[in-house]
């Protein structure tokens, strides 16, 4: 790294069928909102000459409205992936939105990748989210490394950020956490700001100048060698630090000049080993050059200290019965296991799926299993079907250029898959396999929404089940109990983007309502009520009466019928009759329109006719005694209460103490969670956290997430819940 002789670009917008796994590299890049992830694509991009004839690399991605939705929302909102050629590799850059909104697409990405590029603003520095996602692929030994980008701010400071850099992500050993090139100035601008214009290798002692467009390799003058000579000391003992050599230190120490090729096949190693995790520098190309700042530098970074595919440990495969399946892990001849890792739709090609091939080879025009995780909970179609692949392509911006395969380790796209969803495992039809899933957020906020018109009522199912199949982090709800139809997202960003694909991808004009939480009501004391049914108006009439008492049961008791009738005042037929007319008026409320819960009513007297007395009669009267016993009681409206577990660090776990109090939560405990954080447990009544998880990230800066699970229902205090009476009173 760092030494090595200028590559030779691929041929542009080539479409690229990798032969063999050691020659494919799969690259995520995290990074915040605005840190600079998509400009450094382009800019790798134009470095490798998977460029268009404007001089700039196409939209990534693989649908087709990515243009207008990001256009609007000014950030990304979806995994993309641009394959470029460097030197005789393949590598698939994976771009993936910086916005916690769209955690989901990164969590695909990481899945499709097996090394994560970090990239920060040297403006901006490192936030709390960008934290969290470092220590999700500390805990599964994902490589990593860290590239500075803005260097152009007026603010930014590169030993600064190396720093902050450090303390970041170096844990316990900031020494794992090293520049590999400081940057080179030109003279300063009429404004009085120092452009960065090329870079010093720490390990190469050799100076890269991008000034002219092109990188241009030179020795360094006498000037610049002390400016080096501290960090250069730095790095290599932090190389050799973690070098599988145990004899090295004590030969540096030593006064050993270690041999440079030594040097960097030790920090190849220990980037592959995910235990040592170079900072590296990044600017765009100025108009008109060829290759932007520090892009080569990262080329040689990916290709040589970046894993293969060969090293990634496969995720667990089993046959769709359970039965563990020892796969090899990315054998191109070995059984086919392949996993969709998004989904999107296109209006001239239909579905096409981005699926990375973990064993075997995917070629077009074969037929392949699908098989599905049942993700019923969250509104998925369950679905384990044989599906024929259609056209492989490898998305270069908006076209697709064809594959003739796909090998294990390489990612490519797939057309007309009508039935795989994201999260899918696709296999051989006479061999059919399943991969454990990717861990995905849990949707906590609720978005109630209802078809604009009849038109659009008749085709909201399926535009929703369309939207759920894309994206495993929303979940569909068909609530019984409110009779709404509630989409579950991430934050408000992913609920507006949902509604814009809605209207401008399937056509369906929706409308946004209140959400509303599952009340009840039960009585708080004993009452009595009788139900009178008589009419005559000629011919058959209809009589009914019937005698009641209610009073109040535990809570999750139900409803619970007794029969307490003595001398057949009520005739053995019709008390059946009785207890479906009260279970039915239970169902429907008794007050405010809400299901009645809790309690015992027993039935203890009543009359009939001989001729008008019939099962109609005796439901309506039951119906009525029911509602005269509510008439003469304390009536409870009980809301839903949530445990909500928040994961928060330790400096926001006094606002979100204080926030929860003042949402008439209840702190129940909290615990000392690793990584200065604290997990604060609480019961809050649901109607207060409906739009908690837009208020918690503002609260915590993004850095704080939470769980909720039912736990009960409560009484409401008096206050609200005539509040709730007047509202239901105003509507009947």
């Amino acid at each position: 790294m760092g030494d090595k002789a200028n590559a030779h670009p691929g041929a542009a917008g080539r479409a690229t069928a990798a032969d063999h796994p050691a020659s494919v590299r799969n690259v995520v890049l995290v990074g915040h909102s605005g840190s600079g992830k998509t400009t450094l694509v382009e800019a790798l991009a134009l470095t490798a000459g998977a460029v268009n004839r404007a001089g700039r690399v196409e939209d990534g991605g693989t649908v087709s409205d990515y243009d207008e939705i990001e256009h609007r929302q000014q950030r990304s909102v979806q995994l993309s992936l641009v394959p470029v050629d460097w030197d005789g590799y393949k590598i698939n850059v994976l771009d993936t939105p910086g916005y916690a909104d769209f955690v989901g697409e990164l969590r695909a990405g990481l899945r499709a990748a097996d090394a994560a590029l970090f990239v920060v603003s040297a403006s901006d520095g490192v936030d709390g989210s960008t934290r969290m996602v470092w220590e999700e692929c500390a805990a599964v030994g994902m490589p990593r490394a860290i590239v500075v980008t803005h260097l152009e701010s007026a603010r930014a400071d590169f030993d600064e950020m190396t720093r902050i850099c450090a303390d970041a992500f170096g844990g316990d050993d900031p020494d794992a956490v090293l520049p590999l090139y400081l940057p080179l100035h030109g003279a300063a601008g009429p404004d009085g700001h120092v452009p960065v214009t090329g870079l010093i290798g720490l390990l190469s002692q050799r100076l890269f100048d991008y000034s002219s467009g092109e990188r241009k390799e030179s020795e360094p003058g006498p000037e610049h060698l002390p400016l080096i000579e501290a960090a250069r000391n730095r790095l290599i003992e932090g190389i050799i630090s973690e070098s599988e050599d145990e004899t090295l230190m004590d030969r540096y120490l030593g006064g050993e000049e270690i041999d440079f090729k030594t040097l960097v096949q030790d920090l190849e190693r220990a980037v592959a080993r995910g235990v040592f995790h170079p900072v590296l520098a990044a600017a765009p190309a100025a108009e008109g050059a060829r290759q932007g700042l520090g892009t080569v530098e990262l080329f040689e970074l990916i290709t040589g200290g970046f894993p293969t595919p060969l090293e990634r440990e496969a995720p667990m495969v089993t046959t769709p019965d359970g039965r563990a399946r020892k796969v090899r892990a990315c054998d191109p001849d070995g059984p086919l296991v392949a996993e969709v890792v998004k989904t999107a739709s296109d209006p001239y090609v239909g579905r096409v799926s981005m699926v990375r091939v973990f064993s075997g080879t995917l070629r077009p025009d074969e037929t392949v299993h699908v098989s599905g995780h049942g993700l019923a909970d969250r509104g998925h179609e369950d679905h384990d079907v044989d599906e024929r692949i259609g056209a492989l392509s490898a998305p270069f911006g908006k076209q697709q250029r064809a594959l003739t395969h796909a090998i294990a380790g390489d990612l490519a796209c797939v057309a007309k898959l009508n039935r795989a969803e994201t999260g899918d495992t696709l296999s051989a039809k006479d061999d059919p396999l399943l991969m454990e899933p990717w861990e995905m957020p849990d949707p906590l906020l609720p978005l109630a929404i209802q078809a604009h018109s009849k038109a659009d009522e008749d085709k909201l199912s399926q535009g929703l089940g369309r939207l759920v199949a894309e994206d495993p982090t929303m979940r569909l709800e068909q609530n019984q109990n409110t009779h709404q139809v509630v989409l579950w997202c991430l934050g408000e960003a992913h609920a507006d983007v949902a509604l814009e694909r809605l209207r401008n991808r399937y056509g369906v004009q929706v409308d946004v309502v209140p959400h509303k939480v599952s009340l009840r009501e039960t009585f708080a004391a004993k009452s009595a009520g009788r139900g009178r049914h008589v009419k005559q108006s000629g011919g058959h009439g209809q009589y009914a009466i019937c005698e009641i008492e209610v009073e109040p049961l535990p809570g999750g008791s139900g409803i619970e019928f007794v029969d307490k009738v003595v001398g057949g005042a009520v005739p053995r037929q019709f008390i059946p009759s009785v207890e479906k007319g009260v279970r039915a008026q239970a169902a429907r409320g008794v007050t405010t329109g809400y299901p009645l819960i809790d309690v015992r009513i027993t039935l203890t007297d009543g009359k009939a006719h001989s001729v008008d007395s019939s099962d109609a009669a005796f439901q309506t009267a039951g119906a009525l005694a029911l509602r005269e016993a509510a008439n003469d009681a304390r009536i409870h409206l009980l809301e839903p209460v949530a445990e909500v577990t928040v994961l928060v660090g330790d400096e926001y776990v006094g606002a979100v103490m204080s926030d929860l109090s003042g949402r008439r939560g209840r702190v129940v405990g909290t615990e000392q969670a690793p990584g200065g954080r604290t997990l604060v447990r609480a019961e809050v009544p649901e109607i207060e956290i409906g739009r908690y998880a837009v208020d918690l990230r503002s609260l915590s800066h993004g850095t704080a997430r939470f769980d909720r699970a039912y736990a009960r229902h409560e009484p409401m205090p008096p206050q609200l819940t005539d509040r709730i009476r007047e509202q239901a009173q105003g509507v009947h």
